[in-house]
């Protein structure tokens, strides 16, 4: 059974034009609705993130392997042994981003970096050729 790999980056097309449509709505809600310098900069702030990661382009991703399960984004990485995981859990959350965990044998939960995580329907598939359980959650609140 070869690896499935995925790997992205935080330099990528998605980010810039999230960024530029961003700071266009920003510098035109100033130009044209004389809106408050100090809340356009509060809102701007929030985009620090994306930048960040636009001009690091930082590198994540995951391998499934043929013992393991591994996963690294920027400096944090992680591995986990197949035998330890009971199953898969993908949350869906209300932003309709997809959090992916690996609920161990324990019960305790490791979870997989967002940045990390492929698309979940790639993701499930390929566990589930696997013979690997998922357990798919939507829009819950807790867990």
């Amino acid at each position: 059974m070869t690896p499935y790999r995925y790997e992205t980056t935080g330099r990528n097309r998605r980010t810039l034009v999230a960024l530029i449509i961003v700071w266009a709505l920003i510098l035109g809600a100033i130009a044209l609705l004389d809106a408050s310098l100090v809340l356009m900069g509060i809102i701007a702030l929030c985009t620090a993130p994306a930048l960040y990661d636009l001009m690091a382009g930082r590198k994540s991703g995951l391998t499934l392997g043929p013992e393991s399960l591994e996963w690294f984004a920027g400096r944090r990485s992680g591995e986990i042994a197949w035998n330890k995981i009971d199953h898969i859990r993908l949350d869906t959350r209300l932003d309709f981003s997809v959090r992916a965990s690996a609920v161990l044998t324990s019960g305790q939960k490791m979870r997989v970096p967002l940045e990390a995580t492929p698309p979940a329907d790639v993701f499930e598939e390929v566990l589930t050729d696997r013979g690997v359980t998922v357990k798919r959650h939507h829009f819950s609140l807790l867990g």
